[in-house]
């Protein structure tokens, strides 16, 4: 795809957000993950050799296909020159060996390419990886971001980033994890760990920690990414995963009514139903359809068909609510979390049972703890207080929420609603 940009830096930034992933794909699949360093850097030269040529020469038709080329070249060249096949790619050393040139090339095929990086996808999400280190290898050596980048987008520093990178990249090594795509009994769990890394990688851009930005979209698109690719290979054509896909389409559908110009949150019953994207709803729909086979019920699934409860409804004030609490009980009894809990007590708040939404709140396990370390809790028990009229109450517990939350728009939002007590 030829991006819409004029300079050769442009070109080639756009270009390493969306191929440096497949790049670093088919390389490890030729080198070995064991050799993941190599393989950046052969990235990062063609990525080079790119901004040189193309500042001086026309940016060719096609620049995704002259960079595979650049990088095709460029491992044939290592293997030509190293000649020790068994430091390579042990799935495939016999054949580098006897066949190179053809087996490289049959690599960089598009469909062998998909292959590769589903492969990478699953080493990156392996169940002995901590979870905070399979989103960061992802990102870095999937996604193609920066150390900076990342650090950026989950809210920490360069330094800690880089820590957990190399963390990752020497447990794969040491362990000698292959760059496969697993199958038998070993499958199911491994793509659980997977919808983990995507369901988290895309609610840390659906709500954003950031002070200055709620919605981190980028995150969120290259979670759809990855969890498309995933529902488009034979291993991941699972109900789980169009679950998962639905979710996504359902919640980013609404990406620009949550905020208005000001960069101010704009709450479900108020925003403008008519800028939902209904083209991403309607993609929404279809896959939670084809979740809908097999005999297995996710969270997934359960999540998905609530915010597909909140598209259907053509108003704040037509959700059907008592749908609303059956799903989020059901939920629970999948999802025994405290977040499931505190938003089981904003349904029933919404069907007039306050003092029962405070109640289930209140009771909460440790509930104590969350209120004074997560801003949500403190800020919906605070507003179910107001709800029920009882404002001394509200204005203790959004004066907490106001003093956790380091999100400006959330700020501005508690603000707000302090004002409407004070008044």
């Amino acid at each position: 795809m030829q991006p819409d940009a004029n300079t050769p830096q442009q070109i080639v930034d756009h270009l390493f957000r969306h191929e440096s992933g497949k790049m670093i794909a088919v390389l490890t699949r030729i080198f070995g993950i064991h050799n993941l360093s190599l393989v950046e850097d052969v990235v990062q030269e063609a990525f080079l050799k790119a901004m040189l040529a193309w500042t001086f020469k026309q940016v060719p038709d096609n620049p995704s296909a002259w960079l595979m080329t650049v990088a095709r070249n460029k491992a044939l060249d290592i293997i030509r020159r190293q000649q020790h096949f068994r430091n390579l790619s042990g799935e495939l050393a016999y054949q580098l060996q006897h066949t190179t040139e053809s087996t490289v090339r049959q690599l960089f095929l598009d469909t062998e390419i998909t292959d590769s990086q589903l492969r990478m996808i699953f080493a990156c999400c392996h169940p002995s990886l901590k979870e905070e280190d399979q989103i960061a290898l992802t990102l870095k050596t999937v996604s193609g971001f920066s150390a900076e980048e990342i650090a950026r987008a989950l809210v920490t520093n360069e330094a800690v980033i880089q820590k957990r990178l190399y963390r990752a990249r020497q447990f794969i090594k040491e362990q000698g994890i292959q760059l496969e795509i697993p199958c038998g009994d070993e499958l199911t769990p491994r793509l659980e760990t997977v919808y983990t890394v995507l369901y988290l990688l895309f609610n840390e851009g659906y709500n954003s920690l950031k002070a200055d930005e709620l919605i981190r979209e980028d995150l969120c698109i290259e979670a759809m990414r990855l969890c498309l690719l995933l529902s488009e290979h034979k291993v991941g054509r699972q109900p789980a995963t169009f679950a998962l896909l639905s979710l996504m389409c359902l919640q980013a559908s609404r990406f620009d009514s949550r905020m208005d110009e000001n960069n101010g949150i704009i709450l479900l019953q108020h925003q403008d139903r008519s800028t939902w994207n209904r083209e991403l709803i309607n993609t929404g729909y279809h896959y939670l359809r084809q979740s809908s086979s097999g005999d297995r019920l996710t969270v997934y699934h359960i999540e998905s068909a609530i915010a597909a409860e909140h598209c259907l409804a053509p108003s704040f004030e037509a959700t059907n609510w008592n749908r609303m609490l059956q799903l989020y009980s059901l939920l629970l009894e999948h999802k025994p979390m405290p977040v499931v809990l505190l938003n089981r007590a904003i349904v029933l708040a919404q069907l007039g049972q306050h003092a029962e939404a405070i109640r289930e709140v209140t009771t909460i396990p440790d509930i104590e703890k969350l209120l004074s370390t997560h801003y949500i809790y403190s800020a919906v028990l605070g507003d179910l207080y107001l709800q029920a009229g009882d404002m001394l109450n509200a204005r203790k517990h959004l004066r907490a929420a106001l003093q956790l939350t380091v999100s400006l728009a959330e700020k501005k939002l508690i603000h707000q609603k302090l004002e409407t007590i004070n008044y």
